[in-house]
């Protein structure tokens, strides 16, 4: 099999979305579309914002990007690899290596520690636990600032804390692309901007891209680019110089 992953152009963008299309059938006669035609593009490295009204289209869509659901019309690269080629198996092989996640929800499993969390989607992708996979876990920890806390169990971590141990699961594949879904919705002032700066910190360092969906402004405007969706479309994109982008810069 393929490693597709792997064999990605380097100078591919990290994502592409050309003309796509979502529609959902109610009954047997009546089709909405939800998404009207998107075209899109992010490139490597960049850190985004993606904004839009309750009902744009913005789940739809973060659905479709990060392959967990197949657009109606249109085409969806990730790391160039066109996904209307890849049958489910392949599918599925490539969002685990190429695509993180985090949520509004940390998603951990309560009985395991943030160690073994962080191990799950090497495990998964493998079949078996081994050294190496528990030392990229810890030293994933270790970036995030909870090595000191690797044993602990999920459950008896604060929610930032959590939120921290999420965003290093979702690094562990050493993807290229990391979708946030409200990452921040339900910490405090504080604990949310903990993990702004930790998304950033990884994103300058590493060169991961993130488009990160959220209805906090304060948020969105501390990105590099904000890509508004509203009624099913694009209608804006705009990459604006932040100081942590004029930063990398320099």
């Amino acid at each position: 099999m393929v490693d597709h992953a792997s064999s990605r152009a380097d100078d591919a963008p990290v994502l592409r979305l050309e003309g796509v299309r979502r529609s959902f059938g109610i009954g047997t006669d009546v089709e909405i579309e939800i998404l009207h035609g998107i075209d899109l593009v992010i490139q490597r490295g960049e850190f985004c914002a993606l904004i839009g009204p309750s009902g744009s289209g913005k789940s739809t869509l973060l659905n479709i990007i990060g392959l967990l659901d197949r657009a109606t019309a249109g085409k969806v690269f990730i790391t160039g690899e066109d996904t209307d080629l890849l049958g489910d198996a392949e599918l599925t092989r490539l969002r685990s290596r190429s695509i993180g996640f985090v949520f509004q929800n940390a998603l951990l499993i309560p009985a395991f520690t943030a160690l073994e969390n962080v191990m799950m989607p090497q495990l998964v992708d493998k079949g078996w636990p081994d050294a190496a996979m528990r030392e990229n876990a810890s030293r994933l920890l270790g970036r995030v600032g909870l090595e000191q806390r690797k044993d602990n169990l999920a459950n008896a971590m604060s929610g930032g804390q959590q939120q921290r141990v999420a965003i290093a699961r979702a690094l562990a594949m050493n993807p290229a692309l990391v979708l946030a879904d409200e990452p921040t919705g339900n910490l405090d002032t504080k604990s949310a901007e903990a993990v702004l700066k930790l998304m950033r910190e990884v994103n300058l360092a590493n060169g991961t891209t993130f488009l990160i969906v959220t209805h906090n402004m304060e948020l969105a405007e501390q990105t590099d680019r904000i890509i508004e969706v509203v009624d099913g479309m694009v209608v804006s994109g705009t990459t604006r110089p932040t100081n942590a982008s004029r930063n990398k810069l320099t």
